[in-house]
C-alpha cells in the first residue's frame, strides 16, 4: 500500500518536530517517523539527562564544601544513585512525553513508529508500508562511536547512552576520551564518589581548544582527584580479576591500568548506515554524514538533511538552527544559510566553558592582525563572593575593524556570559559596544568591559 503525503520527516530530534509543525500549520499533510523515543539525542541521552546529572553532582560537590561557607551539615555526604537516576528519568520522561504528545496532536500529521528506509528518491518504506512525498526531511541524528580497540569485544563497557542507566557508583571508572562528553561524565562520577581516570590519545584534553583552555580544564579536574593519562596509544583492554585492564603506551603513569568499569567517549557517528541512501541516490561522505549545501539540501531534489546527520554541527542548537534555515527557505522566502551562523558551544563541566567564534590558535593560523585580552576569574568580584574563582576570560579582536573574532570564558556562568560577545558579533558591531556599556553590579558579565580594557597585540 502506498500513502501520499506532502512531506515526510524521518526522526524526531531537535529540528524534525518543529519542521513537521510548520508543514502542518501550512495545511500540508506530513508523516513523522520515529523508530525509538521521541525527542532524539538531546532529550533521551544527551543534554537533558547529562545536565541533570551535572546538577546532582554539583550539589554533592558544594555539600562537601559547606564548611567553607560557614555551614555545618553534619556527617558525610551520601549520594543515593537510585534517587539521582530517578530524578533524571523523570525529567527525561517529561520532555519525551511533551514531544510525543506534540507530534501525535498535529492537525495534519500522522505518526509512524518504525524504522524508515528509502526505496527511491521520494519514497520511504516503514512497517511494510510505502510512503511518498515531494519533500522529505532526514533528522535521524547520531550515536556513540565504538572504536576498533583490541579486546573490546570481550569486555563490558558503557557508551554515553548506557551510562545513563547506571544506578550505582562505580568504584573506578575508566573514561576513554578526553573531550566534551568524556570530561562531563568524568567530573560527574568523581563528584558522586568514584575514582576516575581519563585516557586521552592526544597530548592534551579538548584538543580543539587553545592550549591555555585545555591546561586550565585539566588543572580543575585534577584538583578534584581525576587522574588524566595523555598520549595514550595502542590501547587494548582485557578482563581482570578486579574488573577491566587497560593496556597502553602513555606519556606518564604505568602502561597497565586496572579499573572496575569502562566508558567509551571517543566521538559520534551518524545514523545513516541503514537508511537506504543508495536507493535514493543521496550522497554522503566517507564517515556517513549526508552531504548538504548551505541550506541543508541534499543532492536529491526535495530531500533535506538536518541536525547531527549532516555533519555541519553536532549540537542541539545547530540542529534547531538547521530547522530555522529550512523553514525560512521553504515557507518564508528568507534565504538563511548555515554559513551565516557563528560557532558557539559549551563544555558543561563545573565551571563551564563558553566558546564563541575563533580560537586564538585559529586567528594566528590565518595570520590576522589581532588584539587579545585575558583575565583570571579570581579577579571577578561575583566569582570571589560565590567562592568559585577557577578559570579565566579571554577575547580576541580584529586590530583593524575592532570586531570581536572569538572568546572563551571558562568560569562561573561562562556558558551564559559568553552570549554577550556572541550577540555583538552577530550584528558586526565593534568591541566598544560592550566596553562602553554600563553593566549591572555585582555580576560576572560586568567584568567584560574590564577585560576589554586589557587588549594587547596578539603575538
Amino acid at each position: 500500500m502506498t500513502t501520499k503525503f506532502d512531506a515526510i520527516v524521518i526522526g524526531s530530534g531537535q529540528s524534525g518536530p518543529s519542521l513537521a509543525e510548520r508543514f502542518s500549520q501550512a495545511g500540508q499533510k506530513v508523516a513523522i517517523i520515529e523508530r525509538q523515543n521521541f525527542g532524539g539525542t538531546c532529550v533521551n541521552n544527551g543534554c537533558v539527562p547529562t545536565k541533570t546529572l551535572v546538577a546532582s553532582a554539583y550539589v554533592a560537590h558544594m555539600a562537601r564544601r559547606a564548611a567553607e561557607y560557614g555551614i555545618d551539615i553534619g556527617g558525610g555526604v551520601n549520594v543515593d544513585m537510585k534517587r539521582v537516576k530517578a530524578r533524571k528519568d523523570a525529567i527525561i520522561m517529561k520532555s519525551r512525553n511533551g514531544v510525543t504528545n506534540w507530534m501525535e496532536g498535529l492537525k495534519n500529521g500522522k505518526v509512524y513508529r518504525g524504522h524508515a528506509r528509502f526505496s527511491g528518491p521520494n519514497t520511504i518504506a516503514v512497517n511494510g508500508e510505502t510512503l511518498t512525498a515531494d519533500k522529505i526531511v532526514i533528522n535521524t541524528g547520531g550515536r556513540a562511536l565504538v572504536p576498533d580497540m583490541a579486546g573490546l569485544n570481550s569486555v563490558s563497557y558503557f557508551t554515553n547512552s548506557s551510562m545513563l542507566e547506571v544506578d550505582f557508583i562505580p568504584e573506578h571508572l575508566l573514561v576513554v576520551g578526553g573531550s566534551y562528553i568524556g570530561l562531563e561524565f568524568a567530573q560527574i562520577y568523581r563528584r558522586f564518589g568514584s575514582r576516575v581516570t581519563v585516557i586521552e590519545m592526544t597530548d592534551r584534553l579538548i584538543a580543539r581548544e587553545d592550549t591555555d583552555v585545555s591546561d586550565a580544564v585539566r588543572e580543575i579536574l585534577e584538583a578534584e582527584g581525576i587522574d588524566v593519562r595523555l598520549n595514550a596509544k595502542c590501547l587494548s583492554v582485557e578482563n581482570a580479576d578486579s574488573g577491566i585492564a587497560m593496556n597502553m603506551a602513555c606519556s606518564a603513569g604505568e602502561p597497565r591500568l586496572l579499573g572496575r568499569h569502562l566508558l567509551l567517549a571517543v566521538g559520534r557517528k551518524p545514523n545513516t548506515d541503514d537508511l537506504g541512501l543508495d536507493k535514493a541516490g543521496i550522497a554522503a561522505d566517507a564517515r556517513g554524514y549526508i552531504t548538504v549545501d548551505d541550506q541543508c539540501r541534499t543532492n536529491v531534489e526535495g530531500v533535506w538533511a538536518i541536525g547531527d546527520v549532516n555533519g555541519r554541527g553536532a549540537f542541539t542548537h545547530t540542529s534547531y538552527n538547521d530547522y530555522e534555515i529550512v523553514a525560512a527557505n521553504i515557507f518564508d522566502n528568507d534565504p538563511r544559510r548555515i554559513s551565516d551562523r557563528i560557532t558557539c558551544y559549551g563544555l558543561f563541566t563545573d565551571p563551564p566553558l563558553g566558546r564563541v567564534g575563533m580560537t586564538e590558535k585559529e586567528v594566528k593560523a590565518k595570520g590576522m592582525k589581532a588584539l587579545v585580552a585575558k583575565r583570571m576569574m579570581a579577579s571577578v568580584g561575583r566569582a570571589r563572593e560565590r567562592g568559585e574563582t577557577q578559570g579565566f576570560m579571554k577575547v580576541v579582536v580584529d586590530a583593524e575593524s575592532k570586531k570581536i573574532l572569538g572568546a572563551a570564558i571558562l568560569g562561573i556562568n561562562g556558558d551564559e556570559v559568553v552570549h554577550a560577545f556572541l550577540d555583538v558579533m552577530s550584528i558586526g558591531a565593534p568591541y566598544t559596544t560592550i566596553s562602553r556599556t554600563m553593566h549591572i553590579h555585582p555580576t560576572v558579565a560586568e567584568y567584560l568591559p574590564t577585560l576589554l580594557e586589557d587588549l594587547k597585540p596578539l603575538e
